[in-house]
């Protein structure tokens, strides 16, 4: 069936059967939904003396139907009946999205999940919101929906985010189950900003031990957990005399142990505002954690660096403050939906640098550093030129990717789309949240601003024709008088005082475009007599 189609043809296929397959899960639920509401109109018009055991609601008869017709568990149902009704109800906007094709299954479903605890009364902004940012995305990752959907649910309902998360606190736990092949499973509920550090000191241990050390990464971080537990250092399993692995030698008490980028703007840090931070390895977090991170934290204030200093423009290598300011505004990986880190990504020169003249080449500024992954750095390096991948950045931070197929994907920093600060030190243009009711409203009055402008310019032009006409009318009118008097009298001129114009040389009866009539006699204001 494909044998025959060239790569650009073939990634047509591939994104059109994305788009129908979108629109096919978008009818799925949507018929999922119809369902829903017959089945629940059927069970609330049940006539029942004792409905606490014996009805069955509309909702468990439609997961039994659904479960039964898709082959699915009852668990499964359940959720694909609840989203059902999630975007009927809760998400219509982003459901249109979904329909048209325009988004995937993957994005709708993150967007379902992060706003199921929202009011409904406050999901119509949540979804109008979402379904704008997303509809101006050409490209994004599942890390960005997520940072999207929490920073808009921290705007709206930032008191109700507050209160789950302080109920989720209190629910904090560690469950281990014991798994039939010896080993356990651990599951921790703990707050973000410990959760990190506990993830920054395993990955710390794991690197105390040497080159030769035979475990992976993931095996010495849970052999690090054991160690925790015992109290003791993580020790290195190469088995070699010349062992160089050395413990992390302890630090003094209240010493900083950790580094944990959180972006958030002065006013969040100073108590004079509720805006979100940025937590590096979770996302966005509310104002108060922000606060709480901060009291015994390092600060450093991020600005976007000035491009007066030639000679650090011109080392390959780019300055702390450059390289933070990067990370910072991209957040997570440029490449076309990439969602791995900054923090853990290159710094990359658009333009490549040129070692030989450094004046000649690509420079390190702001403008041409990017964070990239290494699989898609080593992807641009290795596989760009003209018939690779190209990037190109603009000033405010965009950058468009050309496929080799010729496609162009537009990747916009992630760091701007959370923070104004940001953005404008990028020169991102401002959002601009869709109001449909009022801009039909102004659609609205623009067109009916046209029709009377375009009313009045006809009836200007309806009366220049209309004069047009009677002055050609009244010439011709008065060149038959002017034959008439010539018969009559044989050439000698009238004497009336009424019509001395019948002496006047015969008129041109065809009148130039350029020909206006006098203009019209000023209008008597109402209540005034006539001046006769």
């Amino acid at each position: 069936m494909f044998d025959t189609l060239a790569p650009d043809d073939l990634l047509t296929e591939v994104e059109q059967c994305r788009r129908e397959e979108s629109a096919a899960i978008a009818r799925r639920m949507t018929a999922v939904a119809r369902l829903l509401w017959h089945r629940t109109a059927e069970a609330e018009g049940v006539d029942d003396d004792d409905p606490s055991y014996a009805l069955i609601t509309g909702f468990a008869r439609t997961c039994a139907e659904i479960g039964a017709a898709l082959n699915a568990s009852p668990q499964a149902a359940s959720v694909i009946v609840a989203q059902a009704e999630a975007l009927d109800t809760r998400l219509p906007e982003v459901a249109g999205l979904l329909a048209d094709g325009r988004i995937d299954w993957p994005t709708t479903e993150a967007i379902i999940k992060r706003t199921e605890l929202v009011d409904s009364d406050l999901m119509p902004q949540i979804d109008q919101r979402m379904s704008n940012k997303v509809s101006t995305w050409q490209s994004w990752s599942r890390r960005r929906v997520i940072n999207a959907t929490d920073a808009a649910i921290k705007a709206i309902d930032a008191d109700a985010v507050k209160k789950r998360r302080l109920s989720a606190d209190t629910e904090r736990r560690v469950t281990v189950t014991a798994q039939p092949n010896g080993m356990a499973s651990v599951r921790i509920s703990m707050p973000a900003p410990a959760a990190t550090m506990f993830d920054k000191r395993l990955t710390e241990m794991a690197n105390t031990v040497c080159a030769n050390d035979p475990r992976t990464l993931q095996q010495r971080r849970v052999d690090a957990i054991d160690a925790l537990g015992a109290r003791r250092d993580l020790g290195c399993a190469c088995g070699r005399s010349d062992c160089t692995a050395r413990p992390v030698p302890a630090e003094p008490s209240g010493a900083a142990r950790f580094v944990i980028n959180v972006i958030a703007t002065d006013a969040t840090v100073t108590g004079r505002s509720e805006e979100s931070g940025y937590l590096e390895g979770y996302g966005v977090i509310d104002a108060e954690q922000v606060r709480q991170l901060a009291d015994q934290a390092l600060l450093r204030p991020l600005r976007p660096p000035t491009t007066a200093d030639v000679a650090s423009s011109l080392r390959y290598q780019p300055s702390a403050a450059i390289e933070r300011w990067i990370r910072c505004r991209d957040i997570t990986c440029r490449f076309p939906g990439c969602g791995r880190a900054a923090w853990r990504a290159d710094v990359d020169h658009t333009t490549p640098f040129d070692h030989r003249n450094p004046e000649g080449g690509g420079r390190t500024v702001p403008t041409n550093l990017a964070c990239y992954c290494r699989q898609h750095h080593r992807l641009k390096t290795f596989h760009g030129g003209p018939d690779g991948w190209r990037d190109e950045q603009r000033p405010d931070g965009t950058i468009v990717w050309t496929s080799p197929t010729g496609r162009v994907y537009r990747s916009t920093p992630d760091g701007a789309d959370l923070f104004d600060d940001i953005a404008d030190a990028c020169g991102m243009p401002k959002p601009r949240w869709r109001n449909r009711r009022r801009e039909r409203a102004t659609r609205t009055a623009a067109a009916r601003r046209a029709m009377a402008a375009k009313r009045a310019a006809n009836d200007e032009t309806r009366r220049l024709n209309r004069a047009r006409r009677d002055e050609i009318d009244i010439r011709k009118w008065r060149n038959d008088m002017r034959r008439k008097l010539l018969v009559f009298k044989g050439g000698a001129p009238s004497v009336s005082p009424w019509c001395t114009w019948a002496n006047d040389p015969r008129e041109d009866e065809h009148i130039t475009a350029e020909w206006r009539p006098p203009p019209p006699p000023p209008t008597t204001p109402a209540g005034d007599e006539p001046p006769f």
